[in-house]
């Protein structure tokens, strides 16, 4: 009986087991001929693009344990369709910007500088940093001497830090300029003055802790100005309070976007530039894309580099010695790492940009070269720098000096139509809050938090799922008008005391209003300012440093990239802070 039921068992294994091979064969034919879910399964006709990605992904859930080399690069199909830009009117300007207007004339209480400068009272400062950490030092310095009633000497560059760069202020500025435009604001003289041919007295250097408020310089510095007569402020980036009068928060309009303006080398280099983008492309993008191997080795993340990027970004790491361990794959999730390029290109696809639309690169050394971009020129051919639209013999006066090449980077970059920043660094800050002020052009900043997550599952959903999801969470991050809460972020990024509002349909500026001409500085009232007029017609002001420049202006710090930034003089010192520009 048992030996019938053994045979009976045998008997029915040959069917199922037939079948099963058959079952199986069947779904192996169906995920052949089925799509894609990376595909955009309701445009069959569509075009599709080709682009290469690195086998080991930041993403990558294996990430830790990866070894694999960055010139390990496999080709792997990634399905972008091509945008249609004609279906998008906002992709170049904010529809609401007509409503907005930068403004920094001041109140009628504001006196002139003649009736509240003291004779016996000089300012000297010291900045600290690179060119866009500098450009905020200049800034607050000017308010400071306001706030002291004191004469600013012409604040000194620092040419000692990570960068080398030995121009001086006249070699960046047009000093001349800077001194005369604000001479109904503060008092501004090259020099301390000699008497016999030595200066009348030497200075008395101290610090400023960050952050210093009003009452504070009253209290600190002011006693020591009254005893001392020269003060040296030394470090001086950050060292003044983000909330103030606002009269005086106008004046760090007033000099930051109309009385800081570059040489006539540098802005006839960057209008070249500018020119030669225009001649390719009605509009063009530029991307301040921040992967220089000082940013990244501070940034403390990791790209998919294997052991050899660890070790290479980790050597540069110790460098700033109060730096703590961190831990890369967290540092991604809480969006304090930048993008990589291919994400980049990613995002900007996903929010309508074509794949025939310019890029002008501002960047110094990528870390990984040509191999590091390659993502982002496979879904942007139209790839750009100042070294590939200029000969070397043009960028020869500038190559040599960091703070002149990153000038001409800002130049283009402030009159690109959009404007796509990378990292929460000094430079994007500064340029995000000039923008804003001169008609709120567009200006993009990945929401790097929440596009993490769309980034890590992007192979698990149709294009339009993944377009969908990063425009959802790109709102508040594209430059439009009170995005930022009044007194939110940082004052660079968020001017908003010296940004207007029109009332109703009144097209006319009120008496406060400044000219979008304001490289020439003009401020005048009652004139109409369309909103993307060219803010640099005829010459400009601007500056800031991207390559390795300074600390973030977020999280508070010394120059991050300079070895002897640590000031015992300072206090909240936040070293927990990121390279910027």
């Amino acid at each position: 009986m048992a030996s019938a039921r053994r045979r009976l068992r045998h008997r029915w294994r040959l069917p199922a087991a037939i079948s099963a091979v058959f079952f199986l064969s069947l779904l192996v034919l169906l995920s052949f001929l089925a799509p894609p879910l990376r595909e955009h399964p309701a445009l069959p006709d569509r075009r599709f693009l080709r682009l290469p990605r690195h086998r080991s992904s930041p993403h990558d859930p294996h990430l830790k344990e990866s070894n694999v080399s960055r010139s390990a690069v496999v080709e792997e199909i990634v399905r972008v369709p091509h945008g249609d830009e004609s279906a998008r009117d906002d992709l170049w300007m904010s529809k609401l910007a007509v409503n907005y207007y930068g403004c920094s004339v001041p109140s009628n209480k504001y006196l002139d500088a003649k009736l509240t400068t003291y004779s016996d009272r000089y300012l000297m400062i010291a900045t600290s940093g690179g060119l866009n950490q500098q450009r905020t030092g200049i800034t607050d310095a000017v308010v400071a001497a306001r706030i002291l009633n004191a004469t600013l000497v012409v604040p000194k560059l620092d040419q000692r830090s990570f960068w080398k760069d030995a121009s001086n202020f006249g070699e960046i500025f047009d000093v001349d300029w800077f001194i005369s435009f604000l001479s109904k604001d503060v008092r501004i003289i090259k020099e301390l003055p000699k008497k016999g041919g030595r200066v009348i007295r030497g200075p008395h250097t101290t610090c400023v802790p960050r952050k210093c408020t009003q009452r504070c310089y009253l209290t600190r510095v002011l006693p020591v100005l009254l005893k001392k007569h020269v003060v040296q402020l030394t470090k001086f980036d950050y060292r003044l309070a983000n909330r103030l009068d606002t009269d005086l928060q106008k004046l760090r309009c007033k000099v930051n976007y109309h009385s800081l303006r570059f040489t006539n080398q540098i802005q006839e280099m960057g209008d070249k530039l500018i020119g030669r983008m225009r001649a390719k492309s009605q509009h063009f993008i530029a991307l301040h894309l921040r992967l220089e191997p000082d940013m990244l080795a501070f940034s403390g993340c990791y790209y998919g580099g294997g052991d050899k990027e660890r070790m290479e970004l980790g050597k540069i790491r110790k460098r700033w010695k109060t730096l703590h361990t961190s831990n890369p794959e967290k540092e991604r999730r809480h969006g304090k790492c930048p993008l990589t390029p291919e994400e980049v290109g990613l995002m900007l696809r996903a929010l309508g940009y074509d794949e025939d639309v310019h890029i002008y690169v501002a960047s110094g050394e990528i870390y990984g070269g040509n191999e590091t971009l390659a993502p982002l020129k496979a879904l942007f051919p139209n790839f750009h720098s100042k070294e590939t639209l200029a000969s070397k013999e043009e960028l020869a006066p500038f190559s040599a000096f960091s703070s002149r090449m990153a000038a001409l980077d800002f130049v283009v970059c402030d009159e690109s139509d959009a404007f796509v920043t990378n990292n929460n660094g000094n430079m994007a800050k500064i340029l995000a809050g000039r923008r804003r002020y001169f008609g709120h052009k567009r200006t993009i900043r990945p929401n790097a938090k929440k596009l993490y997550s769309v980034f890590l599952n992007r192979n698990n959903m149709t294009w339009d799922m993944f377009a969908t999801k990063v425009r959802a969470y790109q709102k508040g991050f594209m430059g439009e008008p009170k995005e930022i809460r009044p007194g939110r972020g940082e004052f660079h990024e968020n001017p908003a005391p010296c940004i207007c509002e029109r009332s109703g349909s009144d097209a006319r500026i009120d008496s406060s209003s400044i000219n979008q001409n304001s490289n020439k500085g003009n401020i005048s009232r009652g004139v109409s300012v369309p909103p993307y007029i060219n803010s640099r017609a005829g010459e400009v002001d601007l500056l800031d440093l991207e390559y390795g420049d300074d600390s973030l202006i977020g999280r508070e710090t010394t120059d991050p990239t300079d070895p002897d930034s640590t000031d015992p003089d300072t206090e909240d010192t936040d070293t927990d802070e990121a390279l910027s520009d």
